[in-house]
């Protein structure tokens, strides 16, 4: 299984991780991009049965990644020729293209095409990112299955890769287990929490910084600001809690009343997921996939309106009893986005593939996460 230390991607792949563990399923982890760090790699040691392999060779959304992405290929085929694994889980795209041995099922968590129609309001330039789209459509085409979050995701991959066949959803999963601390109503806190990539303009924290000074409450934001290229988000009106480990992270959130973020782009949004296991009333931008996965179990605003997103979080904190009654339903909602079921939908979606590789190509299945 493929995986960068970078940010979602990472969490996924430990969880995914952890569920297999129960199943008897062996995990080798083959990390590209910046090194995990070393409460990283505790991580992976505590996961029984899970592999870590290292390199530090750059991901395809990278600046001028293409001789690294190529070098990584043949790393990961000598990879598959040493641990002769019965199933290539890729959680990038170009590599699908790969001569690999075992079935490939590709997981789209995200994209730079989609990345920019939703954040930059327009195609991305040809000439920069030319051929990523090559690359990138080759890999999708190239694997045995593809899977997205969110359908939302999923038609985006339709839409500019042009993947017809063998695709499903399949959301994303948490232990519900982690967020036990999730505070109730007498516990939580007056103030509000956003975390994240705080350097991603996705994430829209940029809003949030400037609604801040016009909030009774404060806002924390909690995450990494220095970018893979080396820019350095800043924020003065909101107080940084930088980096926190997992335990300390639900501990955060368990005192946080109101967790807002009013992204342009979340092709299905782990911290939301946690937020809400947590016990936070969500904010959040009027996009698809967040609309799919939370309906009327949040408040959304349009990211694009600094006085939407003021006036939402503004009503929550005047009105506990609508706050209240908003946590509670979207902690319902996110029980039914568990780890287990998420594990139990790609076992399902392996065995069909071992099933197939000798017979007919896989058709298009109709795989759910449900809770455990």
């Amino acid at each position: 299984m493929t995986t960068d230390a970078v940010g979602g991607v990472w969490t996924y792949t430990l969880e995914l991780a952890r569920e297999f563990a129960g199943h008897g399923i062996q995990v080798a982890l083959a990390t590209m991009g910046p090194e995990p760090s070393q409460d990283q790699r505790s991580q992976v040691r505590a996961i029984r049965g899970t592999l870590l392999c290292e390199s530090e060779y750059k991901l395809e959304w990278m600046e001028d990644p293409w001789r690294d992405v190529d070098a990584a290929g043949e790393w990961l085929l000598e990879l598959e020729e040493i641990l002769r694994p019965d199933i290539i889980h890729l959680n990038g795209y170009a590599h699908g293209s790969l001569r690999w041995s075992a079935p490939v099922v590709m997981v789209a968590h995200s994209c730079v095409l989609s990345w920019w129609q939703a954040v930059k309001h327009e195609s991305a330039p040809i000439q920069t990112w030319g051929v990523y789209r090559d690359r990138v459509q080759a890999g999708v085409n190239a694997a045995n299955y593809v899977v997205a979050p969110t359908q939302a995701m999923l038609d985006c991959v339709r839409t500019f890769y042009g993947r017809k066949a063998a695709m499903s959803v399949v959301p994303n999963g948490k232990n519900f287990r982690d967020f036990e601390c999730a505070g109730n109503a007498a516990q939580k806190e007056d103030f509000i929490a956003s975390s994240g990539r705080l350097w991603d303009e996705a994430k829209n924290i940029a809003a949030i910084e400037r609604i801040a000074p016009q909030l009774s409450w404060p806002v924390y934001l909690a995450g990494s600001t220095a970018a893979p290229d080396g820019h350095k988000a800043t924020h003065r009106h909101c107080r940084l809690v930088d980096v926190l480990r997992p335990k300390e992270f639900a501990i955060f959130l368990s005192k946080a009343s109101i967790f807002c973020l009013p992204a342009r782009y979340e092709p299905f949004g782990l911290c939301p997921l946690e937020a809400a296991l947590s016990g936070c009333a969500l904010v959040l931008g009027d996009i698809p996939s967040l609309r799919e996965i939370w309906d009327d179990a949040a408040v959304f605003v349009s990211p694009e309106d600094d006085q939407q997103i003021l006036n939402a979080v503004r009503t929550l904190i005047s009105d506990s009893a609508r706050r209240n009654a908003l946590a509670e339903k979207a902690r319902e909602r996110a029980l039914r986005y568990s780890a287990a079921g998420m594990a139990e939908a790609y076992k399902c979606l392996y065995l069909d593939l071992l099933a197939d590789q000798h017979s007919t190509a896989p058709k298009e299945r109709k795989l759910t996460a449900c809770a455990s």
